[in-house]
């Protein structure tokens, strides 16, 4: 529209636009068409499109998203360009995936690798500094699985489609708190073992006679805890 024909005050433009009233009737109908290409082109790319979406579903649903919904909005844009999308997406898909079946490289290239961010109790500072994985953020969710100190944790995997994975250890040993410093009351409650020491960075426990921990270099120490 040019300049001269906005209105402030236009409310019809507003709230109806520049079409017909008819075409608002019309407009069910491309609703309905489109919801229906949807449900059938993620029915179409699998059932991992129901659920959590990887990186290449996630780029494929915000494709099918831009490019058929634009028929809703304008009468004068068809319906089947969106069907030709949708196809080109679908295709698309089944092709990706089925290079991921063939080669674990291309996978893993395309969708990321599993990060191990916790090993036997002591935190891999490499692999939370290169999946972006902050200590608040990773305490914050092992918090969430009912761990209260690292000595609890086997191995904490972050999972190549952003979820975590929690293995607990058989045989719990004293560790490095995960709960908020801020809460004392609640740490209180925790059995502080004074004989021992646990690096205040990683929580790793091997501490030898030296000024820094063997695994991440820090000067820091506390007193490891466990359950009462």
């Amino acid at each position: 529209m040019k300049e001269n024909e906005i209105f402030i005050d236009d409310w019809m433009r507003i709230l109806i636009g520049n079409v017909p009233v008819i075409f608002f009737i019309e407009v069910i109908f491309r609703v309905l068409f489109v919801f229906l290409l949807l449900l059938f082109s993620m029915r179409m790319m699998g059932k991992r499109m129901s659920s959590q979406l990887s990186r290449n579903e996630m780029a494929a649903m915000s494709s099918l998203a831009a490019a058929i919904g634009i028929p809703i909005q304008s009468p004068d844009r068809g319906l089947l360009p969106a069907v030709i999308v949708a196809m080109i997406v679908i295709l698309g898909q089944r092709i990706i995936a089925a290079f991921f079946t063939k080669s674990e490289r291309f996978e893993e290239k395309s969708q990321g690798d599993i990060g191990v961010l916790i090993h036997e109790g002591t935190m891999n500072i490499k692999a939370m500094v290169s999946s972006r994985i902050s200590r608040e953020r990773l305490f914050a969710q092992l918090r969430k699985e009912g761990v209260k100190h690292l000595g609890q944790v086997g191995r904490f995997y972050f999972e190549a489609d952003g979820t975590f994975t929690l293995i607990n250890k058989t045989v719990p040993k004293p560790g490095l708190s995960v709960l908020p410093e801020e809460d004392e009351k609640f740490i209180n409650r925790l059995h502080i073992n004074a004989d021992g020491q646990v690096c205040y960075n990683c929580g790793n426990d091997e501490i030898k006679a030296s000024d820094s921990c063997p695994k991440c270099g820090k000067h820091k120490f506390v007193h490891p805890v466990s359950q009462k």
